[in-house]
């Protein structure tokens, strides 16, 4: 069972202000309003319903945070979480990029994002969700710049891997990979960007985002101590979480 599988919902928040007094590493998604965000998340946590995606694209405009331990492991428990016992938190960041959302609430984007990923000590890397077919558009590339200076990691999931036959999915990675290269430091030095293909509807990269989000968190997979009471019924999970209908509708 993987340690993302523990992921339970902790706070929300609609400025930095009340972002929580945690000092554990944060991980963070971003990614376009359409391009599987709450899909992938809940693919990768096991969960039906954990990342929540509005009716009306491009309107959520709140940071959701996840927490990993601090619980018991049973989504289905009510049990407070143990804050001093919370070992990361997987942080869900809005969505952008829809037309139909108001001037104001754009710039309540880039002021609440781009303050957080530059400026936010603990968040420990971010993870990019773009559809494989349509990457690095303008905001995606936004995205990148502003956290790009910070040296941290960034991880680079194109959803919808599906849709692809495979030349077109080795292009797409090819080509992800040089956008990705292009971005040195002042010493010419390339930046921790990592790139990988996903299929919520396939399954396709479900294991290697997992390893990669759990590096980067500083956790470690498959705990020999957990019991198979644990990975069982009282965990709450299925085992075979479907895409949702949410933020990508036909496939992640």
């Amino acid at each position: 069972m993987s340690r993302l599988w523990q992921a339970r919902f902790f706070t929300t928040v609609n400025q930095l202000r009340d972002l929580p007094d945690t000092q554990v590493p944060e991980i963070a998604f971003a990614g376009r309003s359409n391009a599987g965000k709450s899909t992938a998340i809940n693919i990768l946590t096991n969960q039906k319903g954990l990342a929540f995606a509005s009716k009306t694209p491009g309107r959520t405009q709140h940071i959701n945070y996840f927490s990993i331990g601090g619980a018991h492991v049973g989504q289905h428990r009510k049990d407070a979480v143990r804050v001093d016992e919370i070992e990361a938190l997987l942080v869900d960041l809005p969505g952008y990029g829809y037309a139909e959302v108001s001037g104001t609430a754009k710039l309540h984007w880039q002021k609440l994002l781009g303050d957080y990923v530059q400026r936010r000590d603990q968040l420990a890397a971010l993870i990019l969700i773009m559809d494989s077919r349509r990457p690095f558009t303008d905001l995606d590339v936004q995205m990148l710049e502003w956290f790009a200076p910070t040296g941290k990691p960034i991880h680079c999931i194109l959803t919808k891997a599906d849709k692809l036959n495979r030349n077109e999915s080795t292009n797409a990675l090819r080509e992800a990979r040089g956008v990705l290269d292009s971005y040195v430091d002042e010493d010419g030095n390339g930046f921790p960007f990592t790139v990988q293909l996903f299929s919520a509807l396939k399954r396709i990269g479900i294991d290697e985002a997992d390893a990669k989000i759990l590096e980067l968190a500083g956790l470690t997979d498959g705990d020999e101590e957990e019991s198979e009471e644990a990975a069982g019924e009282d965990s709450g999970v299925d085992g075979g979480v479907a895409p949702s209908a949410d933020d990508d509708h036909p496939s992640a």
